[in-house]
């Protein structure tokens, strides 16, 4: 895929008010997610390194036992192993991820 617009790559629910959609190559992929006011990542880990930035809305975003409110604009940098969740606030959210490596389980 050369070119794309991020609302026609398909779109898979991961989690209850949770969407995601992705474009990759072979050595990096970008993810772009809305949520839903209210819904919640819980914690987990992976051994990819992401970069997350929010780009609309806020969220709680908890990274190795620190928290930090995130807006628009704001990101946070995890690496691989940490464990991290996320709570979105009061208002539609939209946060986009870079990845490496690519997440074969979000290629479908």
């Amino acid at each position: 895929m050369a070119y794309f617009a991020i609302e026609e790559l398909p779109g898979t629910e991961m989690l209850p008010g949770i969407t995601r959609r992705a474009a990759w190559l072979d050595h990096v992929m970008l993810t772009f997610f809305t949520f839903e006011p209210g819904s919640i990542v819980p914690e987990h880990q992976h051994p990819h390194e992401q970069i997350t930035i929010v780009v609309q809305g806020a969220m709680e975003f908890s990274l190795e036992g620190t928290t930090k409110v995130l807006r628009a604009g704001d990101g946070a940098c995890i690496p691989p192993g940490a464990f991290h969740s996320a709570r979105i606030l009061s208002e539609p959210t939209v946060a986009y991820d870079a990845w490496s490596p690519p997440r074969d389980d979000y290629k479908r």
